[in-house]
This record gives C-alpha cells, sequence and structure tokens, in this order.
C-alpha cells in the first residue's frame, strides 16, 4: 500500500503535464504594451527592410522609464562584395588574381583640385631665350649681334691717345648701350662675350631680364683716373670701357654704387665683375680703389702677368 501511493502521485501529474501541453498555444501570447509606450512593428519580410528592433525598445524604454539616457544608434556599416580583378597585360599571365574589396555603399567622389593657370609655370620656370639672328647690315666686327656702325679715325689730342680702327656699338648680344661707344673691335668683342657668357646668365629673369646697360665711359683722351702726370688711360687708345649698371626690362637700375652689397643685386653684381676676369686683361671695381666706388672699368690691355682684376 505505501509503494502504490508515489506510483498513483507519478501518474495524475503526468496525465495532467500531457493535458496542458495539448492545449497550449501555438504561439506564446504578447504582453501588453504600457501606456505610452511605442508600438510594435511587424518585420518586413526582406531582410534589407527590416526596422531596427534595438532602437525601437530603446525608444520604449525612454518612454516609459523617466531619466534613462538611451545611447546613439550607431550608423550601419557599407556592406561590401568580393570582385577579382585580372592581371594586366603586362603583368604576369599565369599570377594568381588580386581580391578586391569594393564598397557597396554610395560614395561621393572626392573633387578633383583646381586646374592651375595656364601659362603659370612657364611665367616661372621660362625657357632661355632663343638665339636672335641679327642681319649683317648694321653690325660690326664681322659679329652681327654687335650692333653699330664704323667710324672714322679719331686724331690725337694728347701723345699717345687716338683710335684708327673704331667703331660705334649701341648693341651687344641684343643688350642696348645706354649711349654709344666708340671702342676697338677687340673691346667690342670683349663686351659681348662678357654680356652673353655672364650677364644674361646671372640676371635671368630677374625684373624680366636684362634690358641696358649703362655706359659710364668709352673713348676719352685722358690719363689714368684723370690724374695730373699719370699715364695715358686705355680709355684713350679705344680699349677701355666704364659700366656702371645693369638695367633691367621691368626698370629696375642695378647700379654698382647701390646695388653692390644689396641682399638681391650685389650676389649678382659679384658674380658678373668675377666672370669678367680674363675675357678683360683689366678689371677693376668697388674694391679696387676710391675711383671705382660706382662702376666696372674693363679694358683690353695686356699685362705679362696675366690679367689684373680688383
Amino acid at each position: 500500500m505505501t509503494l502504490r501511493l508515489p506510483v498513483l502521485a507519478f501518474s495524475v501529474a503526468t496525465l495532467l503535464a500531457v493535458a496542458a501541453f495539448a492545449d497550449a498555444p501555438s504561439v506564446s501570447p504578447r504582453p501588453e504594451l504600457r501606456p505610452g509606450s511605442a508600438r510594435a512593428v511587424p518585420l518586413a519580410q526582406d531582410p534589407a527592410a527590416r526596422p531596427d528592433t534595438n532602437a525601437a525598445v530603446r525608444v520604449a524604454m525612454a518612454a516609459s522609464i523617466p531619466g534613462l539616457r538611451v545611447s546613439p544608434v550607431p550608423a550601419p556599416r557599407p556592406s561590401f562584395r568580393v570582385r577579382t580583378a585580372r592581371p594586366t597585360p603586362a603583368a604576369d599571365a599565369t599570377g594568381p588574381e588580386r581580391v578586391v574589396l569594393a564598397s557597396t555603399a554610395s560614395a561621393t567622389p572626392a573633387p578633383r583640385p583646381p586646374k592651375r593657370p595656364r601659362g603659370l609655370l612657364a611665367a616661372v620656370f621660362r625657357a632661355p631665350d632663343k638665339p636672335v639672328k641679327y642681319p649683317k647690315t648694321g653690325s660690326v666686327c664681322g659679329d652681327p649681334s654687335i650692333r653699330g656702325q664704323a667710324i672714322p679715325p679719331i686724331p690725337a689730342r694728347l701723345r699717345g691717345c687716338g683710335l684708327s680702327n673704331g667703331v660705334r656699338v649701341t648693341s651687344v648680344d641684343g643688350v642696348a648701350l645706354s649711349t654709344p661707344a666708340n671702342i676697338d673691335c677687340t673691346t667690342a668683342k670683349a663686351l659681348k662675350r662678357w654680356v652673353s657668357g655672364s650677364v644674361k646668365p646671372a640676371v635671368g629673369q630677374l625684373g624680366g631680364g636684362v634690358a641696358s646697360l649703362k655706359v659710364a665711359a668709352h673713348y676719352s683722351c685722358r690719363t689714368r683716373n684723370n690724374q695730373p702726370g699719370a699715364r695715358i688711360s686705355e680709355h684713350g687708345r679705344g680699349r677701355a670701357i666704364d659700366i656702371s649698371a645693369i638695367n633691367l626690362k621691368n626698370g629696375v637700375s642695378m647700379t654698382v654704387l647701390k646695388g653692390w652689397n644689396d641682399r638681391v643685386q650685389g650676389p649678382i653684381l659679384k658674380q658678373v665683375h668675377a666672370q669678367a676676369c680674363g675675357t678683360f686683361g683689366t678689371v677693376l671695381g668697388p674694391r679696387s680703389d676710391r675711383f671705382h666706388k660706382d662702376h666696372f672699368h674693363f679694358d683690353t690691355a695686356r699685362h705679362r702677368g696675366g690679367a689684373y682684376c680688383r
């Protein structure tokens, strides 16, 4: 009798459980929403169109519980698809294909940088001037780039002066002289070599380039530095020319007096002064003596010890 009671109780409990399971609904009932809460939104069949259920839960919790702070919903990450990029013909045809991740999210293309103004680089990095073909008419000393005319002999006023085969030069290699210079052809050719080989490259496109040279002196029958009792100057023989400034095309004048110690003009003037040595037999400038503080003296005299440059 004692063993039958537990067995009977277990059987009754089993029958009740089976009956309850048979009468249970197929879907568990949803809890009723609290007053003021958001209504549940049915999920769409398309997985891509399903709403963010977590966001709905956050909104419902924020509405039902005062003072509850809900963190913002992070933006959905863009989906990616995998595509293969075949190698270019230059690459190895047997090599493996590259795997590239291409975003399917619509991205706004980056704006293109603005185009540079036309002629900007050409203005900064301007090509050197092309050689100019000068006509033979109007040239002297057998060089078309030395423009001028032959002049009659100049008689000597003092012993040792005079110019027998002189020319009046107005420009050399396209660079005008502020005053036509009466010199011999040896000096004219040396001046042309100095302008084309030193002055033009040193100045470059500064101020638009070299426009002219300011001539301080050319042929003049006098003694050296106009000193009484001194020897006859090379100016009295037509072998010398003095240059006091290099004039630029923008109107700026690089004077020897003011530009020699200038931060921009100084290095250029010192360079052309030094490079004249050898082209001319004598080169004098601001460092030589007090008589040449404001100009360069160039002459084609030949010295036993070579060129004299100060």
